[in-house]
């Protein structure tokens, strides 16, 4: 696959995401693909687990794609995802093999207040800068 078929490929699977969609949501993976989530130590083999972890999780999810970045067989996309209206911001790291993702890893950080030793050095970004 060249690049524009991975960044519309990936491009798809977040709008499934977005959908809860889940058939399409997980085409992207090969069936032995692998999902790490380090800050909680879980790591789930295969599609079809990855595919049922997601359909089993009981929030209701949106995600917002910030931003896509990558080329040949490893990509970025960082993202907002939202679980029953409360952001969290996550960057996914995705390595395709043969066209599909075979390796995923996810890493997830909650919003938070702005330090005061730095409030004179930063402008506000993100639209909603209410916690």
């Amino acid at each position: 696959m060249d690049d524009r078929a991975v960044r519309a490929a990936l491009q798809r699977h977040w709008d499934a995401s977005d959908a809860n969609d889940f058939d399409a949501e997980h085409e992207i993976y090969r069936e032995d693909a692998v999902l790490d989530y380090p800050q909680s130590g879980e790591r789930i083999r295969g599609r079809h687990n990855i595919q049922q972890s997601r359909f089993l999780q009981p929030n209701k999810k949106r995600f917002t794609v910030r931003r896509i970045i990558g080329g040949g067989d490893l990509w970025v996309t960082e993202f907002v995802l939202s679980y029953d209206g409360i952001p969290s911001y996550a960057v996914s790291i995705m390595e395709f093999r043969d066209g599909l993702v075979a390796n995923e890893t996810q890493y997830f950080a909650d919003r938070f207040e702005p330090a005061p030793s730095r409030a004179h050095l930063v402008e506000r970004v993100g639209g909603n800068t209410s916690f």
